[in-house]
């Protein structure tokens, strides 16, 4: 499909009336429409999309600037809460439900004038490293029909690459944007943890997960991040942006230093990756950077860390859906106790019970001190490690995943082979740290890309290293 202009010059030609906004959603709507084989998107807001574009199209004609993003099209993974569609998170278990409200993160992006047109599959809850494990659907790569896009936010990257809209909004909980953001060939951000509000995205792992846009280049990262970031007081856990916001960069690496972790270059490392990161590490020391090797001895440690913590947050955060309240209640039940093991036993997927049942399991008692407890001290050390790398070098630079996409259904009946594919990007939300997915390269037709990373908060410095990378690709 063709490509879409760049997002600011798209919303700078709506507001001085060259371009409509009605029809760029309607040429989106087309795109999605055309590109159903893929199985990207889970559902569209068409009436309420128009209805925004004309408001959006009137106000032009009536001489108003309708903000930075006036008449984009976007498309948000099903687990943001969105008006004129069901957010289900890819669920049987919330299938049919409407949203009351909406994320603030997409509050803040339709108050510059952006546009909401479907909302992307993805593995149910966000619980999946390659989008198989979404209830309706199994989206399949840009590159390759054979291939899987990546996970969970895997319907957000094949959207973008598909070019169905010009950016979309993933969640990453343990290298859930930047992961399928690798598999199919875009530019994924995963921000410091508490940058972009949380509220009114249904939550897997509170403390883990993190919002970012997933963009065709850094400088449209940069903008969407621009506008969602900063405090807001429907979550707790936000925190400032940077005063001089994130999109004037400096993209100059003279004298900066970047540090290669040696634990993600291993033997597990697919050669093609390797000798794509390699050619790009010799244009970054002709750009100046000083290039040296770092270790983090604690990294082998992050990923049983993760699957730790990470399904027994999963756990409590998923005991909301007990078929009482809103989503699947199994009518049938002759008492509440039927009710409740009925409505959670149809509606929750495999991979969701295997998560609760995990998380369930390490909390309990005469476990929690063995499993749980130790987890976060080990998680402790992961960010005192990073901090102290951040100490000797500017960025980190690695591997995204070990291998390119990998076959739908090669990894599917092995858990602990898909959970593994998360092992390069587990350690930055461990530690709360900003990271980017920079396509660099296409090996076997399938993209290559590489994983860059930056003390916390510094969001502004990584996205200009980022541009750099994505001008030396």
């Amino acid at each position: 499909m063709k490509s879409w202009d760049n997002i600011a010059k798209i919303a700078l030609s709506v507001n001085d009336g060259t371009k409509s906004a009605l029809d760029l959603v309607n040429e989106s709507l087309s795109r999605i429409e055309d590109a159903k084989e893929y199985n990207a998107i889970i559902s569209i807001t068409k009436e309420r999309a128009i209805e925004r574009a004309q408001l959006i199209d009137d106000g032009v004609k009536a001489g108003k600037n309708m903000g930075r993003l006036a008449g984009v099209p976007f498309i948000a993974k099903d687990n943001f809460l969105t008006f004129g569609s069901e957010t289900t998170a890819a669920s049987n278990i919330l299938k049919g439900f409407n949203a009351p409200y909406q994320a603030s993160a997409i509050e803040k992006l339709e108050a510059e004038g952006a546009i909401c047109v479907a909302k992307a599959n993805l593995d149910a809850f966000a619980h999946g490293a390659s989008t198989e494990n979404s209830d309706f659907m199994v989206t399949k790569n840009p590159h390759d029909k054979t291939r899987v896009p990546g996970g969970s936010s895997g319907g957000s990257a094949s959207s973008v690459v598909l070019g169905l809209a010009p950016f979309s909004l993933g969640t990453d909980t343990g290298g859930s944007i930047r992961q399928p953001a690798s598999f199919s060939g875009c530019v994924g951000l995963k921000p410091t943890y508490g940058l972009v509000s949380r509220s009114g995205v249904v939550a897997m792992a509170s403390s883990l997960d993190c919002i970012g846009p997933m963009t065709k280049t850094v400088g449209e990262a940069s903008l969407i991040l621009d506008i969602m970031s900063g405090r807001d007081l429907l979550d707790s856990t936000t925190i400032e942006k940077d005063t001089l916001g994130y999109v004037s960069l400096d993209s100059d690496l003279k004298g900066k230093k970047i540090g290669l972790v040696k634990e993600y270059f291993d033997d597990s490392l697919n050669k093609d990756i390797k000798e794509s990161i390699e050619n790009l590490i010799i244009k970054l020391k002709a750009a100046g950077a000083e290039i040296v090797d770092i270790s983090l001895p604690i990294l082998p440690s992050a990923l049983a860390v993760y699957y730790i913590l990470c399904p027994a947050e999963v756990s409590s955060n998923l005991s909301r859906y007990d078929g009482q309240r809103f989503g699947y209640s199994f009518d049938k039940a002759t008492d509440l106790k039927e009710s409740y093991s009925e409505s959670r036993a149809r509606g929750f997927g495999k991979e969701a019970k295997r998560r609760i049942i995990i998380g369930t399991y390490v909390l309990s008692s005469g476990y929690y001190d063995a499993y749980y407890k130790k987890a976060q001290l080990v998680r402790t050390k992961i960010v005192k490690d990073f901090e102290n790398a951040f100490k000797t070098v500017d960025f980190l630079l690695g591997p995204v995943a070990p291998t390119q996409a990998f076959k739908i259904g090669e990894k599917s009946n092995d858990p602990l082979a898909m959970y593994l594919s998360d092992v390069m990007t587990v350690a930055p939300n461990l530690a709360g740290i900003p990271s980017i997915t920079i396509p660099i390269d296409m090996k076997n037709e399938l993209p290559v890309a590489v994983q860059l990373m930056a003390a916390q908060k510094q969001d502004r410095s990584l996205l200009g290293a980022a541009r750099k990378i994505e001008e030396l690709s």
